[in-house]
Protein backbone atom coordinates (compact mmCIF):
# COMPACT_ATOMS: atom_id res chain seq x y z
CA UNK A 1 0.00 0.00 0.00
CA UNK A 2 1.02 3.61 -0.67
CA UNK A 3 -0.20 6.94 0.65
CA UNK A 4 -0.60 10.17 -1.28
CA UNK A 5 -0.11 13.24 0.92
CA UNK A 6 -1.83 16.52 0.12
CA UNK A 7 -1.33 19.92 1.72
CA UNK A 8 -4.63 21.80 1.75
CA UNK A 9 -4.12 25.47 2.56
CA UNK A 10 -6.00 28.59 1.54
CA UNK A 11 -7.13 31.92 3.00
CA UNK A 12 -10.62 30.36 3.17
CA UNK A 13 -11.85 26.76 3.19
CA UNK A 14 -15.28 25.28 3.84
CA UNK A 15 -16.05 21.61 4.44
CA UNK A 16 -19.74 21.04 4.96
CA UNK A 17 -21.28 17.68 5.88
CA UNK A 18 -24.61 18.60 7.47
CA UNK A 19 -25.55 21.93 5.89
CA UNK A 20 -29.24 22.53 5.29
CA UNK A 21 -31.37 25.26 3.78
CA UNK A 22 -30.03 28.75 4.54
CA UNK A 23 -27.24 27.75 6.96
CA UNK A 24 -24.05 26.34 5.41
CA UNK A 25 -21.74 25.04 8.14
CA UNK A 26 -18.15 23.84 7.95
CA UNK A 27 -16.40 20.99 9.74
CA UNK A 28 -13.14 21.66 11.60
CA UNK A 29 -11.18 19.63 9.01
CA UNK A 30 -11.61 18.48 5.38
CA UNK A 31 -14.42 15.99 4.83
CA UNK A 32 -13.94 12.79 2.88
CA UNK A 33 -16.68 13.92 0.51
CA UNK A 34 -14.89 17.19 -0.19
CA UNK A 35 -11.52 15.55 -0.87
CA UNK A 36 -13.13 12.88 -3.08
CA UNK A 37 -14.76 15.72 -5.01
CA UNK A 38 -11.35 17.37 -5.42
CA UNK A 39 -9.80 14.11 -6.69
CA UNK A 40 -12.73 13.47 -9.05
CA UNK A 41 -12.35 16.98 -10.48
CA UNK A 42 -8.62 16.42 -11.00
CA UNK A 43 -9.40 13.18 -12.88
CA UNK A 44 -11.97 14.97 -15.04
CA UNK A 45 -14.96 12.96 -13.86
CA UNK A 46 -18.46 14.29 -14.34
CA UNK A 47 -20.99 14.35 -11.53
CA UNK A 48 -22.83 11.37 -13.00
CA UNK A 49 -19.75 9.13 -13.06
CA UNK A 50 -18.90 6.49 -10.47
CA UNK A 51 -16.97 7.28 -7.28
CA UNK A 52 -16.57 3.74 -5.96
CA UNK A 53 -12.84 3.42 -6.65
CA UNK A 54 -12.06 6.70 -4.86
CA UNK A 55 -14.54 6.28 -2.00
CA UNK A 56 -13.04 2.94 -0.93
CA UNK A 57 -9.59 4.46 -0.34
CA UNK A 58 -8.50 4.99 3.27
CA UNK A 59 -8.66 8.63 4.29
CA UNK A 60 -7.10 10.67 7.06
CA UNK A 61 -6.35 14.25 8.06
CA UNK A 62 -3.78 15.88 10.33
CA UNK A 63 -4.83 19.30 11.58
CA UNK A 64 -1.60 21.30 11.28
CA UNK A 65 -3.12 24.76 11.62
CA UNK A 66 -6.73 24.77 12.83
CA UNK A 67 -7.68 28.20 11.57
CA UNK A 68 -10.62 30.24 12.74
CA UNK A 69 -14.30 29.84 11.88
CA UNK A 70 -15.84 32.95 10.36
CA UNK A 71 -19.35 33.69 9.12
CA UNK A 72 -20.38 35.37 5.88
CA UNK A 73 -23.81 36.66 4.93
CA UNK A 74 -25.40 36.27 1.48
CA UNK A 75 -28.62 37.87 0.33
CA UNK A 76 -30.77 35.65 -1.87
CA UNK A 77 -34.27 35.71 -3.33
CA UNK A 78 -36.93 33.05 -3.61
CA UNK A 79 -37.87 31.29 -6.84
CA UNK A 80 -40.22 34.12 -7.82
CA UNK A 81 -37.42 36.68 -7.40
CA UNK A 82 -39.25 38.30 -4.54
CA UNK A 83 -38.84 38.38 -0.78
CA UNK A 84 -35.06 38.70 -0.29
CA UNK A 85 -33.61 36.80 2.66
CA UNK A 86 -30.22 36.35 4.31
CA UNK A 87 -28.27 33.08 4.27
CA UNK A 88 -25.33 32.23 6.56
CA UNK A 89 -22.16 30.56 5.27
CA UNK A 90 -19.28 29.49 7.48
CA UNK A 91 -15.61 29.21 6.51
CA UNK A 92 -12.27 28.26 8.04
CA UNK A 93 -9.83 31.14 7.73
CA UNK A 94 -6.04 30.59 7.60
CA UNK A 95 -6.20 26.82 8.12
CA UNK A 96 -3.66 24.24 6.93
CA UNK A 97 -4.28 20.49 6.74
CA UNK A 98 -2.23 17.44 5.84
CA UNK A 99 -4.48 14.93 4.07
CA UNK A 100 -3.58 11.31 3.31
CA UNK A 101 -5.15 8.89 0.80
CA UNK A 102 -4.07 5.24 1.05
CA UNK A 103 -4.56 2.59 -1.62
CA UNK A 104 -2.89 0.46 -4.27
CA UNK A 105 0.24 2.16 -5.60
CA UNK A 106 -0.84 2.08 -9.26
CA UNK A 107 -4.05 3.98 -8.53
CA UNK A 108 -2.37 6.36 -6.09
CA UNK A 109 0.11 7.28 -8.85
CA UNK A 110 -2.80 8.06 -11.19
CA UNK A 111 -4.29 10.36 -8.56
CA UNK A 112 -1.03 12.23 -8.02
CA UNK A 113 -0.61 12.82 -11.77
CA UNK A 114 -4.16 14.16 -11.88
CA UNK A 115 -3.54 16.52 -8.95
CA UNK A 116 -0.42 17.88 -10.67
CA UNK A 117 -2.33 18.45 -13.95
CA UNK A 118 -6.05 18.61 -13.10
CA UNK A 119 -8.74 18.47 -15.77
CA UNK A 120 -11.13 20.73 -13.84
CA UNK A 121 -10.19 23.55 -11.43
CA UNK A 122 -9.59 22.46 -7.84
CA UNK A 123 -11.11 24.11 -4.79
CA UNK A 124 -11.25 23.46 -1.07
CA UNK A 125 -14.88 22.77 -0.30
CA UNK A 126 -16.42 25.63 -2.30
CA UNK A 127 -15.64 27.22 -5.64
CA UNK A 128 -14.78 30.47 -3.87
CA UNK A 129 -11.90 28.69 -2.05
CA UNK A 130 -9.00 27.96 -4.46
CA UNK A 131 -5.96 26.20 -2.95
CA UNK A 132 -2.82 28.11 -2.04
CA UNK A 133 0.43 26.74 -3.44
CA UNK A 134 1.39 23.19 -4.38
CA UNK A 135 -1.09 20.55 -3.22
CA UNK A 136 0.75 17.24 -3.66
CA UNK A 137 3.54 16.39 -1.21
CA UNK A 138 4.29 13.13 -3.00
CA UNK A 139 3.66 9.42 -2.50
CA UNK A 140 4.93 7.64 0.61
CA UNK A 141 5.48 3.88 0.62
CA UNK A 142 3.88 3.37 4.02
CA UNK A 143 0.46 3.10 5.59
CA UNK A 144 -1.78 6.13 6.09
CA UNK A 145 -1.28 6.73 9.82
CA UNK A 146 2.52 6.49 9.73
CA UNK A 147 2.70 8.73 6.66
CA UNK A 148 0.66 11.40 8.46
CA UNK A 149 2.77 11.10 11.62
CA UNK A 150 6.16 11.30 9.88
CA UNK A 151 5.52 14.22 7.51
CA UNK A 152 7.03 17.54 8.68
CA UNK A 153 4.71 20.14 10.13
CA UNK A 154 2.98 22.06 7.31
CA UNK A 155 1.71 25.14 9.15
CA UNK A 156 2.46 28.64 7.87
CA UNK A 157 5.63 30.37 9.03
CA UNK A 158 3.77 33.05 11.00
CA UNK A 159 1.99 30.27 12.90
CA UNK A 160 5.18 28.28 13.45
CA UNK A 161 6.93 31.32 14.87
CA UNK A 162 4.82 30.97 17.99
CA UNK A 163 6.88 27.86 18.79
CA UNK A 164 10.45 29.10 18.35
CA UNK A 165 12.02 27.52 21.43
CA UNK A 166 14.48 24.79 20.56
CA UNK A 167 13.32 21.30 21.42
CA UNK A 168 9.64 22.16 21.85
CA UNK A 169 6.84 20.19 20.19
CA UNK A 170 3.25 20.78 19.25
CA UNK A 171 0.24 18.55 19.85
CA UNK A 172 -1.84 17.87 16.75
CA UNK A 173 -4.87 15.69 16.00
CA UNK A 174 -5.24 12.93 13.43
CA UNK A 175 -8.75 12.23 12.13
CA UNK A 176 -8.80 8.77 10.52
CA UNK A 177 -11.33 6.38 9.02
CA UNK A 178 -12.26 3.91 11.74
CA UNK A 179 -12.47 0.18 10.91
CA UNK A 180 -15.10 -0.28 13.62
CA UNK A 181 -18.18 1.44 15.01
CA UNK A 182 -17.30 4.43 17.20
CA UNK A 183 -19.13 7.26 18.89
CA UNK A 184 -17.95 9.61 16.15
CA UNK A 185 -19.59 9.34 12.77
CA UNK A 186 -19.92 11.70 9.84
CA UNK A 187 -22.25 11.64 6.86
CA UNK A 188 -19.62 12.54 4.26
CA UNK A 189 -19.00 9.35 2.29
CA UNK A 190 -20.41 10.12 -1.17
CA UNK A 191 -22.35 7.60 -3.22
CA UNK A 192 -23.25 10.05 -5.98
CA UNK A 193 -22.55 13.72 -6.77
CA UNK A 194 -25.35 13.81 -9.32
CA UNK A 195 -27.17 17.10 -8.72
CA UNK A 196 -30.55 15.40 -9.20
CA UNK A 197 -29.71 12.56 -6.81
CA UNK A 198 -26.94 13.48 -4.40
CA UNK A 199 -26.44 10.75 -1.84
CA UNK A 200 -24.05 10.24 1.07
CA UNK A 201 -23.72 7.66 3.79
CA UNK A 202 -22.12 7.63 7.21
CA UNK A 203 -18.57 6.65 8.06
CA UNK A 204 -16.99 6.24 11.48
CA UNK A 205 -13.90 8.20 12.49
CA UNK A 206 -11.23 8.15 15.21
CA UNK A 207 -9.59 11.25 16.70
CA UNK A 208 -6.00 10.31 17.57
CA UNK A 209 -3.52 12.63 19.33
CA UNK A 210 -0.16 13.21 17.68
CA UNK A 211 2.97 15.15 18.64
CA UNK A 212 5.26 16.77 16.09
CA UNK A 213 8.70 18.09 17.09
CA UNK A 214 9.10 21.73 16.13
CA UNK A 215 12.78 22.42 16.79
CA UNK A 216 14.28 25.84 16.27
CA UNK A 217 12.41 27.91 13.70
CA UNK A 218 13.99 31.01 12.24
CA UNK A 219 11.82 33.92 11.25
CA UNK A 220 12.06 34.98 7.62
CA UNK A 221 14.57 37.84 7.11
CA UNK A 222 13.19 41.31 6.55
CA UNK A 223 13.12 42.44 2.92
CA UNK A 224 13.56 45.94 1.56
CA UNK A 225 10.56 47.48 -0.15
CA UNK A 226 10.80 50.82 -1.90
CA UNK A 227 8.03 51.61 -4.36
CA UNK A 228 10.06 54.47 -5.92
CA UNK A 229 13.41 52.65 -6.21
CA UNK A 230 13.18 52.03 -9.97
CA UNK A 231 12.06 55.56 -10.83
Amino acid sequence: MSTLLLRLASPLQSWGSDSKFDRRNTQREPTKSGVIGLLAAALGRRREETLDDISELKFGVRIDQPGKIIKDFHTARDINKKNPYVTERYYLADAVFLVGIEGEKSFIEILEKAILAPVFPLFLGRRSCPPDGRISLGIKNMDLENALREEPWQAGEWYKNRYMKKGTSISLTLVLDSPQVTLNRRRDLPISFNQKYRQHKYRYIDDIPDTVPVGKIHAAPATEHDAFKEI
